[in-house]
Formats: structure tokens, sequence, C-alpha cells
């Protein structure tokens, strides 16, 4: 047959022949390159990916490492350790309806956690227990754990969510009965453990427990900080106070018990695992003394009248810290075990007069008359008047229309700079306040961010408050922040300024009685009484004197900032200590009779205080010191609404001290109407 021209299929060139082959050649090459591949993961390495499959069905859980013991400056145990019994579940027991919904609940509280605060919405719910089976199994277990079935489930779908192969802990230290009951019937509960872990104890309950903190799993939030990055979930760390501070010296290293899971996560025996022990932590001797510190909290308690207070005791050579409380106080041992969230507001909440609070550190008080010697060295040291300056205290002075008295309307005639001390002069300092104000460089307020007021000391415990020096300044910025709520509530006013107010004589006036803004904490106030009575060092408080092993042997001291220096000229340093020591020894001292027990080597330096606090009462304020010699000791007390500064601070400032240089002292407080 004779085909057309346009029907012949046109013949293969030797170009395209080429470009075949090379393609050919490709596509082989590219074959036994797989080919190889294959026959070398299966045939060369096949043993050593079986293995690694292997490997990857272990699974580690950690083994609680003992936290360091806290200590006094003796070695007397202050915070310790007790092993509890835990009452837990076994994952692998659960059905695997449960352990599917722990995941998907934990996938979807992690996709919320992930949002901007402001965009998450509400907390994702638990789901439903998913079973009758399973609620049966709850509900017969929360009989004898006294738990809801509810309860139960919440806590295995949140625990399971986090860590799906580890134990549900379920109860921390059962009672004995319990766990008889769990033991015998171990097969009317599948799943059900029983286990030690260790719990903090506090052998002393409420004493010191604003200083010893707290402990608790680390959040979410704390895993992203930069000093726990090397921290698992789950670990126990400090929350609070000194278990917070030092908690990388108490801590130690979590053991890990090595377990295998199978494709779904469920436990097989681990009994060929080779587990890693825990490393105990370190333990935390302190400067705090045992026994000044009963002292300290005891006499807070009683004097006080249960009314809300601190004391600060401290050395005014470096810094240590002898002892601090804060009243009302708790005990944290209730801390360690579970607790519900209406029990911990009936506990520590504000009703309660949060507790937990450390008054000492964190609380922001106007501390009246104390602040006196300072502005008295401000205005020395700033040249404004002279060691010899006198005025005529009538009583009363007249500042823009508006009267300034003295505590209880008293007069006191001539009054120089050290009899203004003695018998706490109002009129006096609110002379000084008014001539200051006329000052362009504030030597009021220069003097006092000078001496620390401003800032916090930098002790070692979290949450310090940094004081308020009050100035034209400070005024304007608290004008500033009523004029933004405004704008931003859309409100007539917001109770924080008044805007067409302006810083008058009248409110520095205010500040040279330690009134008017000003705010400051007790440990503030000692740390500046201990610079008038180390002659200008402004030390920084601390706690921590050492970390040591177990068998008390000293790894490391603890370095603390040096203290700062300042230059006083010698003769106001002398005047304002001669005005001290009369008001605690000379007769119309303010603090006459209180020390009248102690030895006359002992040169008890002091100063009363009483701050008024709008729609408050007055609260009581006193701030001593002894200087020099083997043991010299600063203490500041508070006590809110506690009357003028001679009726409870200044007794209980006496108890401390004598307690520290044992004497028998009564130390009864007085009716003195001087503040």
């Amino acid at each position: 047959m004779i085909q057309r021209p346009e029907d012949r299929l046109p013949t293969i060139s030797p170009r395209l022949a080429l470009r075949i082959a090379v393609l050919g050649f490709v596509a082989l090459g590219l074959f036994a390159l797989v080919f190889f591949r294959l026959w070398y993961l299966q045939v060369l390495t096949g043993d050593q990916y079986l293995a690694e499959a292997r490997e990857n069905r272990v699974r580690e859980l950690r083994i609680q490492a003992p936290r360091g013991d806290i200590v006094d400056r003796d070695g007397r145990t202050l915070v310790t350790n007790t092993q509890a019994t835990v009452v837990s579940l076994d994952p692998s027991r659960l059905p695997q309806t449960e352990r599917d919904l722990a995941a998907t609940w934990g996938q979807r509280a992690g996709r919320r956690e992930v949002l901007p605060k402001g965009q998450r919405g509400r907390p994702v719910p638990i789901p439903p227990i998913p079973s009758r089976e399973l609620r049966g199994r709850f509900e017969s277990l929360g009989r004898v754990l006294d738990l809801g079935a509810e309860e139960i489930h919440s806590r295995v779908i949140r625990s399971l969510a986090v860590v799906p192969y580890g134990d549900v802990n379920l109860a921390v230290d059962a009672d004995r009965a319990v766990l008889n009951y769990l033991s015998e019937r171990s097969g009317d509960y599948p799943g059900v453990e029983i286990t030690q872990r260790y719990l903090r104890e506090y052998p002393y309950d409420e004493l010191g427990a604003q200083l010893f903190g707290t402990v608790g799993e680390i959040s979410p939030e704390q895993l992203e900080q930069e000093r726990y990055r090397d921290v698992q979930q789950g670990t126990i760390i400090g929350q609070e106070g000194l278990e917070k501070s030092y908690d990388r010296y108490l801590r130690g290293q979590d053991g890990v018990r090595r377990v295998v899971v199978d494709a779904f996560g469920r436990r097989e025996s681990s009994d060929q695992m080779k587990d890693t022990d825990p490393v105990s932590g370190r333990q935390l001797r302190l400067s705090v003394d045992l026994r000044l510190q009963e002292a300290g909290q005891k006499a807070l308690r009683e004097i006080g009248g249960g009314l809300p207070g601190a004391f600060v005791a401290m050395d005014p050579q470096n810094g240590e810290v002898l002892a601090m409380g804060s009243y009302p106080s708790f005990d944290p041992n209730r801390l360690t075990r579970p607790i519900t969230q209406e029990r911990y507001e009936e506990l520590y909440g504000e009703e309660a007069g949060a507790p937990r609070f450390n008054r000492a550190v964190s609380g922001s008080y106007p501390t009246g008359s104390t602040f006196k010697p300072f502005v008295a060295l401000g205005m020395l040291q700033s040249d404004q008047i002279d060691v010899g300056r006198t005025i005529n205290d009538g009583g009363s002075i007249t500042v823009g229309g508006q009267s300034f008295q003295n505590a209880g309307g008293q007069a006191y005639g001539s009054v120089g700079l050290v009899k203004s001390l003695t018998v706490s002069s109002d009129v006096y300092y609110y002379t000084l306040g008014l001539q200051a104000h006329s000052v362009d460089s504030d030597p009021i307020q220069a003097f006092a961010r000078k001496i620390g007021f401003d800032r916090p000391t930098g002790i070692d415990l979290p949450g310090e408050f940094g004081g308020t020096v009050p100035d034209e300044e400070w005024f304007n910025e608290l004008k500033g922040l009523e004029q933004e709520c405004r704008e931003e509530e859309e409100r007539r006013s917001c109770g924080i300024a008044d805007l067409d107010a302006l810083w008058t004589a009248g409110q520095t006036v205010q500040l040279a009685i330690g009134q008017g803004g000003f705010q400051a904490s007790p440990l503030q106030l000692a740390t500046a009484y201990a610079a008038i009575a180390n002659g200008g060092d402004v030390v920084t408080p601390h706690l921590g004197r050492e970390i040591t092993d177990a068998a008390d042997v000293t790894l490391q001291r603890i370095e603390t900032d040096p203290a700062r220096k300042i230059e006083f000229e010698r003769p106001a340093l002398e005047a304002v200590r001669q005005g001290l020591f009369g008001a605690a020894n000379l007769p119309g001292g303010t603090s006459v009779g209180i020390f009248d027990d102690f030895p006359s080597t002992l040169r008890v330096h002091g100063k009363t205080g009483t701050a008024q606090l709008a729609g408050k009462g007055d609260s009581s304020w006193y701030a001593g010191y002894v200087p020099g010699g083997e043991r010299p000791i600063v203490v500041v007390a508070t006590v809110e609404q506690g009357g003028f500064g001679a009726e409870r601070a200044a007794p209980i400032t006496c108890r401390i001290m004598a307690e520290w240089y044992d004497v028998d002292s009564e130390c009864s407080g007085g009716a003195s109407t001087s503040d």
C-alpha cells in the first residue's frame, strides 16, 4: 500500500536519538540510587535503626530530688523536707477514650495559650467523663479519697495533657487508714499506685513564713524565662521568698526513671532499664537568729494587739538581717498539699488580712517623724541651716493659710536641732520644710534619694517596694496619669490627682514630717538608720550567708553589693545622734521610760513616729539602734493604726533589743502624745 506523504512517520535524527539515550541513562541512574539506598537501609543498617526504634519506646519519668534545708546563723533548721505518701493512677490502666480526651483537651488548651492574652477567651472546659464504667471507677475511688468523680477526672485530663505516660497524683500525704484500705483492695482499684515524694516542711509553722516563701510546680510562663532554661515541665521550684531567690541552690537535680511504652503510650515492663538517682539540693545558711525571730514575731503579735504590722532587725555594720517579721502571718505547711480555691481565699485572701504579703519588704507607708533625722541631715549637708539653728516653737505654724500643729498641740518654746529630735517638735520641721520649698535644689528630697528612699535596698527577697519621694516632678506625673485615665475610661475623675492643683509649700511642709506622699518600707527605714549608726555606709540588707553541703561544709559564701558611702559632716551627724539618744534616754524624750531597764553601756538611740492615714487611725512607728561593740543592731517596727509611736512600736523594738542583749526588761509602752 502506498502511503501519502503526510501519513509517513518522520525518521529519528541522530541528535534526537542521543537525547533519548541520555534520558534513559539518567532514569537508570536515579533508579539505581533509590535501589541502593533501600538496600543500605534494610540490609547494612537495619539492625541500627531497629535498635533506635526500640529506644524511641523508652520514656523518662522524673524522680524528685529533695530540696536543700534552710538553717539559721547557728545551724538550727528552719525549713526541711518530709516524705509523704502519694496516691496516684497509672495512665496505662485507664481507657483509651480517657487518654484521647486528654490529648484533645491538651491540644486545644495549648492553642489557646499561644494566643495574645486579650484574644484567648474563656478557658477550655474539661470534657465530661466518657463512660459509665469509668465514672463508676472514679466515684468508687473518690469515696475513699474524699474526692468527687469530676475532680478526679479533671486531674487526670490535666495531668495526661502534659505527660501522657506519667502518673496522675490524686492525694498527697493520705491517711494511713486510706493507704491500708487501698493496699488491701488493690484488685478493686485498678491502676491505683502508692508512692513516696518529698514535701517542704516548716517546723516552726508561721515563724518567718514570708521570708522563706513557698514552692510549687513550674508554670508555662516560668518555663520561658532564662533562669529556668534547663528546668523540665513538672519540676518543683521556689515560688516566693528565699525559696525563689536561692532556688538554683536549693532545687537539686531530679533523677530519671526510664519506662518502656508501646505504640499507644501504655507502659510496659521497665525491669531492665537503668535509673539515674536524684541529687539533693544544697543547704542555705541565713543570717537570721531563730530566737530573735521568735521574740520579734511574738512581740509584734502581742503588743500589736492583732493589728497588721512589721519589724526588721539588722546588723548596721554589714547589712545582715537578724530577724524580720510581718503580721498577720500564715502556716506554709498548709500550702504543701492540694487546696481548693475557696479554702485558699478563706486562709490567704484579702479578708484574711493578706497574710502572705511581706509588709517589712513590700509595704509602702508614710513613716511619720522617724523621717525627721534625714530632713535635718539634708538641710545641714546642703548648708541651709547649721547645728545651732533654733526656732520658737509655739505649738503651731501657718503656711498658705493652713495651720500645722504639733502632735497633741504641745508648745516647746526655744528649740534647737538636738532638742527637736528629742521631743519631736513638728513645728521645727515644718519650718525647715517651708525654708526648703524656696530652694531650687530640693535639699530634703535630694538627701532622701541619696540615702536610698527612692530605690529598692537590694535585699535578696523578691517583691521589694522601691519607695516614693514626692516633689513637683512626681506631682506632675500623677496629674499625667489622672489625665490618661480620664481619657481612656471617659470618666470625670479617677481620684489620682487634681488636675488644677499645684505643688505648694504645704506639701513640702508635710514631707518634712514624713507625710504628704512620702512612702517607704520598714526595711528602707532600717537601712537608712543603719547609715546613721555606722557613720555613712548605706549597706545592702541580706539574709543569705553561705551555701553548704549536707555535712555543713561551706561550698560558697554569698557575696552582696558593697555599701554606698555617704560623707556626713561630722558636726551634723553628731547632732542628729545626740537628738536620737535624748529621745530614748533624757527627760522629755518621746520614748523615755521604755528602755529604763537597759544597762547604761547599751546606748539606745531611737525615734518615735506617728503617721496619719486618711480615713484610718494613726500608725505607730519606732526606729532605734545600739551602735558599736560586737553586737550592734538597728530595729524598725510599725503597727498599722497602732496609735503613737511610744504606745506599740517602741515596746516591740525594746523587746527585740532585750532578746538580742539578754536584758530582762518590761518594755512597757508609754502614753506619750508626742510622735
